[in-house]
């Protein structure tokens, strides 16, 4: 018989950033272990709370379905003598599948004849698989770090306090860390601490909800969450700073959503608004909340966990919480005004990059000129990126960044402002880090994209100087997310520029002597890189592997070539010359040894078809060739089109490997024309028929 499924952990207060993924972690290991264990169900639910981890299954059914059994025993002569009397093997066999021996089945097999057994193993009762599913699955759960509690051997994210088993109104046998489960879950913490007697599985939900003053749906829960933050905004005349990431935190840290409204002194608004999101969203995980005009108001939006009677006591609570964190920061904002960034430059002396790398002075001139050499190809100022890479670092000796890790170089761009330094200089401070993740913009002004280039070439090259490159998943100093970052800025910013170059220059200005062979492995680093880009993209695999062929140094240049390529794919002759090329490629690296002359000779051409092959190769040649000094790569490659016919036409018609020598070095010779004019934008032999 079929019923809904409930399983029901409860737990002390779970991690708000572990809440999400152990529920569903938690239901999907469950519904795998009884699907493998034969148990038909519909659709799985996943429920939490800070005080839970819940699944319902719906329509689970009461056993595992019967299954056909089939096992293979020994063959005739081993479960028989010569007198035709079972031996021990054959009563053996007979007794592991609960059979008479004369009841068992014999056929034919490679061995000879064999002993067989078929019949039908009866389902297996939900209460007994029950136990070993949750086992398995709580033993999967993606727990960075486990605690134990009391006496017990047990170890789990939390210390667990009950649990709840039912098949529809059904207790079913389970114990989970020593507690073993009834019909009783609990409700609120402070509403109703009392036990609520669930008396069927499909009334879960509900009973949570009233009188429980639980919403044990996430789902549901998101939803108010997001209904009190709007209304308590609109209370205040704006709207909610709304951040994702927030949402789910708070979500994640209450059973019962209540918006709350909440003012602070106007004199707080002096402060830049990072500050202020900042104080609000991290220290205090309160909304702010901004006016039409995208200004910020005196204002704030928290989300209680309870009804209070008295909203007016809540309220006053929340402002006196919020009133000193922000004073702290209004007092970091005028101390750190007091003391220049300029003045904080020889402080740097005293804070260690890395050991092996020196101090983050030393790593700032290091980058400095290195950002200097970029300025040109980047269309920046030099004094200006001089000055920026001088000053990039200072703001992390300040108050408010030592309370803010998240504001480096947003604090030290308001600050470089006020102290009267550059418009360029100022807005490069904040952009030094850009992106900043992954999808997140990259750096919009000149200067700072010199800075955020060299800052993250200066770190790859003295990391790997040092032997600590990345592997496996470990990458503790964040070397991939720097490598793209590279990339992104110098495609994205349309910076044409030699990038194997620039590794080489940023290791050469490394205080250590890299081991032999550094350049070519941070080189290599940044290819998986890239690929990865591409592939994130949309890009074939194939498509980048025709221009990576080509050692392509300028990573602007790489990336037209790639467009091109997937613009020269789309062609409906594009299959035929990509096949073409790359039998080509295989006769010619077969001959690697034959003597060729660099060109064709078009006198001692005998087969029409190898002439109207040269014909056409002449006519493209200058065509592609003029396309591809002037970068238009898309016109390059398609210029090749056109080749698609004769080359068809060629390889069906001409012998190659002539037995006559003469014949054969000409044509060899035509065929390594046809492949340097092949590869001038791309490798196009790389690409596969189903690619082109």
């Amino acid at each position: 018989m079929s019923a809904d499924l409930l399983i029901e952990i409860g737990v002390e207060e779970l991690p708000p950033k572990a809440m999400h993924p152990l529920a569903e972690a938690f239901a999907n290991g469950l519904a795998d272990q009884l699907d493998q264990a034969g148990l038909t169900h519909g659709e799985v639910r996943y429920l939490a709370t800070p005080r839970r981890l819940a699944v319902i299954i719906h329509d689970a059914a009461g056993s595992s379905a019967a299954e056909s059994v089939e096992k293979f025993g020994p063959t005739v002569d081993i479960a028989y003598d010569g007198q035709g009397n079972p031996t021990k093997a054959g009563e053996g066999f007979a007794r592991s599948v609960g059979t008479p021996l004369d009841a068992l089945e014999i056929e034919d097999s490679d061995k000879g004849q064999r002993l067989v057994y078929r019949g039908t193993a009866e389902g297996r009762a939900l209460s007994e698989l029950l136990q070993p599913a949750v086992d398995a699955a709580l033993r999967t759960l993606p727990i960075p770090k486990r605690m134990r509690w009391g006496d017990s051997e047990a170890a789990f994210v939390r210390p667990v306090h009950w649990v709840v088993a039912l098949h529809g109104g059904a207790i079913l046998p389970l114990v989970v860390f020593g507690e073993s489960a009834d019909r009783y879950s609990r409700g609120h913490r402070f509403h109703h601490p009392e036990p609520i007697e669930i008396s069927h599985a499909d009334t879960y939900v509900e009973r949570l909800r009233t009188p429980g003053r639980v919403i044990v749906d996430i789902v549901e829960r998101k939803a108010l969450v997001l209904e009190g933050v709007v209304a308590g905004a609109r209370s205040l005349g704006g709207q909610a700073l709304i951040d994702d990431e927030l949402v789910a935190e708070v979500t994640a840290l209450v059973e019962w959503p209540v918006g709350v409204a909440g003012r602070f002194d106007t004199r707080f608004l002096e402060l830049p608004r990072e500050v202020l999101v900042a104080t609000l969203e991290g220290h205090q995980r309160y909304f702010p909340v901004e006016d039409d005009d995208g200004a910020l108001v005196a204002g704030f939006v928290t989300v209680a966990n309870l009804e209070s009677r008295d909203p007016a006591q809540v309220v006053a609570g929340n402002e006196r919480v919020i009133r000193p964190r922000l004073a702290d920061a209004l007092f970091f904002w005028e101390q750190d005004r007091r003391h220049g960034l300029a003045a904080r430059i020889p402080e740097l002396e005293r804070v260690s990059f890395q050991q092996a790398l020196g101090t983050i002075a030393d790593k700032s001139q290091r980058f400095g000129r290195l950002a200097v050499e970029l300025a040109p190809s980047v269309g920046a100022t030099t004094a200006d990126v001089a000055r920026a890479a001088e000053l990039a670092k200072t703001d992390l000796l300040t108050e408010m960044v030592d309370e803010f890790p998240e504001l480096q170089g947003v604090m030290g761009g308001y600050y470089a402002a006020l102290e009267g330094e550059s418009e360029a200089v100022a807005r490069a401070l904040p952009e030094q880090y850009a992106p900043v993740g992954a999808g997140a913009p990259i750096a919009t002004t000149s200067v700072g994209r010199c800075i955020a280039l060299a800052d993250r070439l200066d770190t790859l090259a003295g990391i790997f100087a040092i032997g600590k490159r990345p592997s496996g998943d470990k990458d503790p100093f964040g070397l991939r997310r720097a490598a793209l970052g590279v990339l992104r800025t110098l495609i994205e910013g349309d910076i044409s520029i030699d990038l194997r170059q620039l590794l080489e220059t940023a290791l050469a200005m490394q205080p250590v002597d890299a081991p032999e062979g550094t350049d070519q492995a941070l080189w290599v680093f940044h290819m998986e890189r890239l690929r990865g880009y591409y592939v994130e993209h949309g890009v074939p695999a194939a498509h980048f592997e025709s221009i990576a062929s080509l050692d392509i140094r300028d990573i602007q240049d790489f990336d037209r070539r790639v467009r091109a390529v997937g613009e020269f794919a789309g062609l409906a002759t594009a299959s035929v010359v990509c096949r073409a090329h790359k039998r080509i490629r295989n006769i010619l690296k077969r001959n690697a040894d034959a003597d060729v002359a660099e060109n064709a000779d078009r006198t001692m051409m005998v087969d029409p078809a190898e002439t109207a092959l040269h014909a056409s190769l002449t006519e493209r040649s200058d065509m592609l060739e003029h396309a591809a000094r002037e970068g238009d790569y898309a016109a390059a490659l398609s210029a090749l089109a056109p080749l698609a016919e004769p080359l068809d036409t060629f390889f069906s018609q001409v012998m190659v490997m002539s037995e006559d020598p003469t014949l054969q070095r000409n044509r060899l010779a035509l065929l390594a024309q046809i492949d340097r004019l092949c590869r001038q934008v791309a490798d196009i032999s790389c690409l596969s028929v189903e690619s082109a």
